[in-house]
């Protein structure tokens, strides 16, 4: 784990810095930094959509004495995706707007979902203790 760890908070910043400055070279180094901030404006904007629009949708499941399990998890994705947004670069702007996107977020969440079961089944996970 802490090699992931390390891997995350070296490796990705000098992946984004080589692109940016390799985005620099071709576009200019204005284009580049515009570019920058107009991906993360969009994805604060878009995250802020998101936000409310599941909490809206946790807040009628509650109301109507529902569980919100996947508005919950929808939530979690999206905090998850403003973390993602606020570190600087292009790649991780991609991937936060992924995160955002209902459409790429379903399939995300289907993949999760796969990988836990895939964990529950081969008993890497005990769910019972969380009883």
């Amino acid at each position: 784990m802490l090699l992931k760890l390390f891997l995350c908070f070296t490796l990705i910043p000098v992946i984004e810095l080589y692109l940016l400055i390799q985005i620099g070279t071709v576009v200019g180094g204005i284009n580049t930094v515009f570019l920058v901030i107009t991906t993360g404006f969009l994805g604060a904007w878009l995250a802020r959509l998101e936000g409310m629009n599941t909490m809206m949708k946790l807040r009628m499941n509650i109301q109507q004495g529902l569980m919100p399990a996947e508005e919950l998890i929808d939530a979690v994705i999206i905090f998850g995706a403003g973390i993602v947004l606020i570190t600087p670069g292009l790649i991780t702007d991609v991937l936060g707007l992924l995160l955002l996107w209902p459409v790429t977020r379903k399939k995300f969440k289907q993949m999760m979902r796969k990988k836990f079961d895939e964990m529950k089944l081969s008993g890497s996970i005990d769910i019972n203790r969380f009883h």
